[in-house]
């Protein structure tokens, strides 16, 4: 298993389903293109297929927070990609493009910028959709990755760097079922050597018939290192972007009830006022880990008996838990170490923020 960061349609007869609300008669419209069977059945050069899908690639720029040097607020500023999937202004992207952000921005490639909302996220696949008022606006057509082959022609379309908006980057489909683990988190990735840069998360990796393949996420970096992208395969992709359009959340995912903070150093653990690293309740998001008395500035030292010390090893113990499962909490407040345990709800129910950092930067 390999330990990653995060990174960053036409042709032939279509299946069209109806969701949500929107236009075409009160129905937003998903395009599926048919199955294939095989390698794609051919398609046009480079540049025609990038002529044909780029208009449904899109930029993502973020605002957020943050907590700098002196305790003092500033806002930070994130780039990523998203791809268009209904013409009425539904948006994939991924969730670690948008995670934390207070406004977020998209913009066309003719260079139009729309406010977006968030419709929901889902961190197990690290996917997100969002909605901006628009219309006429041209999808990308799904395909289906589940009929791929190693050494298949694929074609990324993104956001480099956050300011090079429809890049195109061609190559092959390297690996099928790559097993990567990506900030704790385990994950079944189609494997690219078409060029992978920071910006690109959330883009759109498409076939030779010009059909989303997968939703590029991940790349691997280091000296020597080339040629490792990653995407989500749309086989995957779809049925979660389905949900959240349709409900907000994906149904069965847990909810821990809080926000976590990673203090990995002496400096930043002064930034905060604590003691110690490790890592930190930031803010006390659920109604039933509320009541069990968690508080913002926990140190977690340990859940359900293991030691963890970061927020994805939070995440790697909790993996296999199910809604209604029980949590146990071993932290450390105010010199005192204490058990706490409570109830893992379903993602976004039952959620009544409490505590939090306040304007000073403290716990």
């Amino acid at each position: 298993m390999m330990l990653l960061s995060f990174g960053c349609g036409a042709g032939g007869a279509l299946v069209v389903d109806h969701f949500g609300s929107g236009d075409s008669g009160g129905k937003s419209v998903l395009y599926q293109s048919v199955k294939q069977t095989g390698a794609d059945s051919g398609g046009g050069s480079t540049a025609d297929i990038a002529a044909t899908v780029s208009d449904s690639v899109v930029g993502i720029t973020t605002e957020s927070v943050q907590m700098g040097q002196r305790l003092q607020q500033y806002v930070s500023q994130g780039a990523g990609s998203g791809v268009i999937i209904s013409a009425d202004g539904y948006i994939v992207t991924n969730n670690h493009v948008i995670d934390g952000a207070q406004k977020i921005t998209v913009t066309l490639k003719d260079g139009t910028e729309y406010a977006a909302t968030l419709v929901g996220t889902d961190a197990e696949t690290d996917l997100a959709v969002l909605k901006i008022d628009a219309k006429d606006l041209k999808p990308a057509v799904m395909g289906s990755s589940g009929d791929l082959q190693v050494g298949q022609f694929a074609l990324a379309i993104g956001n480099p760097l956050g300011e090079l908006g429809g890049t195109v980057t061609d190559g092959i489909i390297s690996a099928l079922d790559r097993e990567v683990e990506i900030d704790g988190q385990t994950m079944t990735l189609l494997q690219t050597n078409a060029a992978i840069n920071p910006g690109n998360s959330g883009g759109g990796l498409f076939d030779s018939s010009g059909s989303l393949i997968g939703i590029v996420n991940a790349k691997s970096s280091g000296t020597g290192i080339e040629g490792l992208g990653f995407a989500i395969p749309i086989d995957t992709a779809r049925p979660v972007i389905e949900e959240l359009i349709n409900s907000g959340h994906v149904s069965g995912r847990i909810d821990t009830g809080l926000a976590l903070l990673d203090i990995s150093d002496a400096q930043t653990a002064m930034q905060y006022r604590v003691s110690q690293t490790g890592v930190y309740v930031q803010q006390v998001t659920g109604a039933n880990a509320q009541r069990a008395g968690i508080q913002a500035g926990d140190l977690i030292l340990q859940v359900n008996g293991t030691d963890v010390a970061t927020a994805s090893e939070v995440n790697k113990v909790l993996s296999g838990s199910k809604v209604g499962d029980t949590v146990k909490l071993t932290i450390y407040r105010s010199g005192q170490t204490a058990e706490i345990s409570y109830q893992l709800t379903e993602q976004n129910t039952g959620s009544s923020g409490s505590g939090g950092i306040d304007s000073s930067g403290e716990l």
